[in-house]
């Protein structure tokens, strides 16, 4: 499976199934660059906020999927929304999440959108253990430092992918990864590039943080 971070939230997970891209946004509107995956089948977005939403922004022919919750099927790729809150007042203050989780090559994928508050314990039963969990670091919109790093502890995944945090040129008022990373002993944490390509025996045996530059 490929992995490939286009910034902010925007990730591409590709393999021979198809290409799935989830929370694209176009760039300009937060100051940085736009994202550029090919062939994408897919294209997933966890909420309807202007820097997780904007599908056109991806070319060719593909499938959208707007906070689409349950177990559907897009192609030959089966997918699972589940909902969440973007705050911690269940959904008073931003609205609704909707968390996707696919699997790919037999990696798991969790890529928990804008979550704004550690779900109850039957939407925790649905992801821990995946593989490869994105979550957002950077606060203000989503969880604070503390709920993260119970919300991770909880869902126990094999790969943490940090995401939704401050970088050079953004206009949105998020925490530096920095602040994520100190809470994360230094020999867990594994500087990837901006895209890898991985097999389940490429796993770690013990739970890394796994960081995706541009």
């Amino acid at each position: 499976m490929l992995i490939r971070w286009h910034g902010h939230s925007c990730f591409e997970f590709g393999c021979d199934l198809g290409t799935i891209v989830v929370d694209p946004h176009d760039g300009k509107s937060i100051g940085i660059k736009a994202p550029s995956p090919r062939n994408v089948s897919v294209v997933l977005m966890t909420h309807d906020h202007y820097d997780h939403n904007v599908s056109r922004v991806i070319s060719g022919d593909h499938k959208d999927y707007l906070s689409r919750n349950g177990k559907f099927k897009s192609g030959h790729l089966e997918i699972e929304g589940i909902p969440s809150f973007h705050d911690g007042e269940r959904g008073a203050k931003r609205g609704m999440n909707t968390m996707y989780r696919f699997e790919m090559d037999g990696i798991s994928v969790c890529h928990c959108g804008d979550l704004g508050a550690i779900p109850d314990d039957r939407t925790m039963a649905k992801i821990k253990g995946t593989d490869i969990l994105l979550v957002p670091v950077g606060a203000n919109y989503t969880m604070e430092l503390p709920e993260v790093k119970e919300f991770i502890a909880r869902a126990d995944p094999r790969v943490i992918v940090p995401m939704h945090y401050r970088v050079f040129g953004l206009c949105i008022a998020l925490l530096p990864l920095d602040d994520f990373l100190n809470m994360v002993p230094s020999e867990n944490v594994d500087y990837v590039g901006n895209e890898i390509d991985l097999s389940p025996d490429e796993l770690p045996e013990h739970s890394e943080c796994w960081v995706f530059d541009r």
